[in-house]
């Protein structure tokens, strides 16, 4: 993980090398979490459980509270299960998310990531109200080294396009389906019509083992917000955080696990196609903390 992507770990390092734990310790440490955006909530429980392990253990070496903090934020993080359940064959993928996430780029990045374990992948391009749209899959998809199935004709249905997708994988004996979906007026109720229609027609071919919702980290609580349509009517099971480079926050990672009672999957931390990894607690709190 790039030094430049946590502000956390950078903003930890001096409080960690004072001679003592004092007041002061304590206001740098909930200033830190709360930049990182981890929420005043999130950001009070944990100073409240370190406080109490510091006075438990009566420590006043500010070693010991990195430790206990790097232990702390990976209990949190460990409390969902990140496990992709992809065992299906074909295991079928519905990826939603608003329209400016990132979720292009995610599904090639997501090919490109399955590949790295071997297995094969098509994309279904079922966001067929934008010709554009169908386009820039088709490149994801080529750089993710997946085929891709288009709509056959402008305007094609997108639950036929899903359907033509799971007849190719069936047909061809590919292991995974990643199904693009529109992602536009994510407060109107036709879009989610649309998602329920599509998940109908897979569920006749196959089960559907995934549907992962694409959010922008740098949009924060906002994302969350317009993500709840999805949320609530699309049955998704994983999130995919992307852009959590740069300017992004770490803590929004726990944030959004807890307001949506949903574990954060994968992790997007960059522009190239092989910037996607899945999400394991002990290695992210390391990152954040050290």
């Amino acid at each position: 993980m790039a030094e430049n992507s946590w502000s956390l770990g950078r903003a930890l390092r001096g409080m960690f090398v004072k001679p003592t734990i004092d007041e002061t310790t304590w206001d740098d440490l909930e200033t830190a979490l709360l930049t990182a955006d981890f929420g005043p909530d999130i950001t009070e429980r944990i100073v409240d459980e370190l406080r109490e392990k510091v006075d438990r253990y009566r420590t006043t070496d500010p070693r010991d509270l990195q430790r206990m903090l790097k232990e702390t934020l990976e209990e949190h993080f460990a409390k969902f299960d990140t496990t992709l359940r992809l065992t299906e064959r074909p295991a079928v993928v519905l990826v939603v998310g608003v329209n400016g996430v990132g979720k292009t780029t995610t599904i090639g990045k997501f090919a490109k990531f399955l590949q790295r374990y071997g297995r094969s992948v098509v994309v279904g391009a079922a966001d067929t109200f934008r010709a554009a749209a169908v386009d820039q899959l088709a490149t994801w998809a080529e750089r993710g080294g997946a085929t891709i199935v288009r709509p056959q004709h402008e305007g094609q249905d997108p639950a036929s396009v899903a359907y033509q997708t799971i007849d190719y994988a069936k047909a061809n004996g590919t292991e995974i389906v990643l199904v693009d979906t529109a992602g536009r007026l994510h407060t109107k109720g036709g879009l989610m019509d649309e998602l329920t229609k599509i998940r109908r027609v897979i569920e006749k071919q196959a089960p559907i083992s995934e549907v992962l919702l694409v959010l922008d980290a740098t949009t924060g609580q906002n994302g969350v917000m317009q993500a709840e349509a999805f949320l609530e009517h699309a049955g998704v099971t994983g999130l995919v955080l992307t852009k959590l480079d740069g300017s992004a926050k770490g803590g929004f990672v726990l944030a959004v696990q807890e307001r949506t009672g949903i574990p954060v999957k994968l992790l997007g931390q960059g522009e190239g196609i092989g910037d996607l990894t899945g999400f394991t607690p002990h290695v992210f709190a390391a990152a954040l903390v050290d």
